[in-house]
């Protein structure tokens, strides 16, 4: 899959630029109408349908056509899951563009804006979106300076905890809070007691490397122990993804399987039917935890969310989806913008973090989560230790490294395995033009 996204990389690149964003394949440069002379927004997700999230979004957009049907502004979705992991997603993107047949909008994770304005998949929004607006987001999706994306949602993630399983072992994790966080060797005290209490004691999520997933949730502990993956311009990985500070960091997860205390064997209801009593997830997990398990957790009174241990360093994860309008062969992006600033409102930021359990986007939703909560939780992490992936173009090349690097946790010589994957990440990096 890696060499079929870097081929198709190459490829869109050059390709777009022969076509000079005409119509590649895709027809005229005009907008596309229907029969009632409706202008035409097509728009594609990264999630199924009938998920949870899809749904979320299929409302905004039902509402949309409802709010716009006299202004002739439609918009259509499809709904692109990503079944076939992350890498599957990005080359059928790019693939699209290859083809001329991107839609309008799409939905991008955020660490993908500097490859995607790069390689001019993306369209420069800067002008497009007011200044008011722009200030009232958390973060925004930028690339040299221009602004590209805007998040759906924030993110941020911990460890959900049985507190039951937690009180049998006669663990108190009380006094642990984003402000005060437990150590990295506190968490390995928490996690022998619970294996001791005949218990598997954390899900670390490390078979999920078939997607961004294990990447996403494992990043920071690598910045915990004070290492990192590139140069800050993005395009040195040598000497940053295999130094002796980043080794220390998946050395600690390396050593968490060693020692028992988590595995890539463990179910994945484990958590949820109480047989393991730490599960790493973000806040998507939430609703599943109060809609799906019941049976185990009652009330909010049986679970709770813990911060990431802290190292030499405090890091915890953020970024998540964004949508961003395509350079495709659509010149006129009008009916594209009224598309993306309803589905960045505040009143879609509120209703889709509703939903999913994701903090909200935009600063002015506020959702006065209680002091405590897991919700309050995410949002403080968010704002006090949240440290994004690294900003690379080759972004999607690193997310294979790093994956390569947790698959090989398990057996392998870890020195060699990061040497092997800095080289790797380099040769990308050294084959994009600067």
């Amino acid at each position: 899959m890696k060499k079929i996204f870097k081929a198709v990389s190459l490829f869109a690149v050059s390709a777009v630029m022969a076509c000079g964003f005409a119509a590649c394949g895709g027809g005229g440069g005009g907008e596309e109408k229907d029969e009632a002379g409706n202008t035409i927004v097509k728009i594609m997700f990264h999630v199924d349908e009938k998920s949870t999230e899809g749904q979320a979004y299929k409302k905004r957009i039902d509402a949309f056509n409802t709010a716009y049907k006299d202004k002739k502004i439609k918009a259509s979705a499809t709904y692109q899951a990503r079944t076939t992991g992350a890498a599957g997603y990005e080359t059928e993107l790019l693939n699209k563009q290859v083809e001329g047949t991107l839609p309008d909008i799409i939905t991008f994770d955020a660490p993908n804006c500097a490859s995607y304005a790069k390689s001019a998949l993306l369209y420069d929004i800067s002008s497009l979106v007011p200044q008011d607006v722009q200030s009232d987001f958390i973060s925004l999706n930028k690339y040299d300076g221009k602004l590209y994306g805007l998040p759906i949602q924030e993110s941020s993630a911990g460890f959900f905890y049985n507190k039951n399983i937690f009180k049998a072992a006669n663990v108190d994790v009380s006094s642990y809070t984003v402000e005060n966080p437990w150590t990295l060797a506190q968490f390995k005290d928490v996690c022998a007691k619970i294996k001791a209490s005949g218990k598997t004691a954390v899900d670390m999520r490390l078979d999920a490397t078939k997607d961004e997933t294990a990447t996403y949730l494992l990043y920071p502990f690598i910045y915990a122990a004070g290492g990192t993956f590139t140069s800050e311009d993005g395009f040195t990985a040598s000497g940053y993804f295999n130094s002796a500070a980043t080794q220390s960091g998946f050395q600690f997860l390396k050593d968490l399987v060693a020692e028992g205390y988590t595995s890539y064997s463990i179910g994945a209801t484990d958590f949820f039917t109480g047989k393991t009593g730490m599960y790493l997830s973000s806040g998507w997990t939430i609703p599943e935890i109060e809609n799906k398990y019941k049976e185990t957790f009652k009330s909010r009174d049986d679970w709770g969310l813990l911060p990431y241990p802290q190292g030499t360093a405090k890091a915890s994860a953020t970024g998540s989806w964004c949508f961003g309008i395509t350079n495709n062969h659509h010149k006129d992006k009008e009916a594209a913008k009224e598309l993306l600033l309803w589905l960045t409102s505040t009143e879609s930021s509120d209703s889709i973090t509703t939903a999913t359990g994701m903090i909200a986007a935009r600063k002015s939703v506020n959702k006065n989560y209680a002091d405590g909560s897991p919700e309050s939780v995410l949002l403080k992490q968010l704002q006090l230790t949240g440290k994004a992936r690294p900003s690379t173009v080759a972004y999607p090349t690193f997310s294979t490294c790093f994956s390569q690097v947790i698959y090989s946790l398990k057996d392998g010589n870890l020195s060699d395995v990061l040497n092997a994957q800095a080289k790797t990440l380099q040769s990308e990096m050294d084959r994009i033009p600067r």
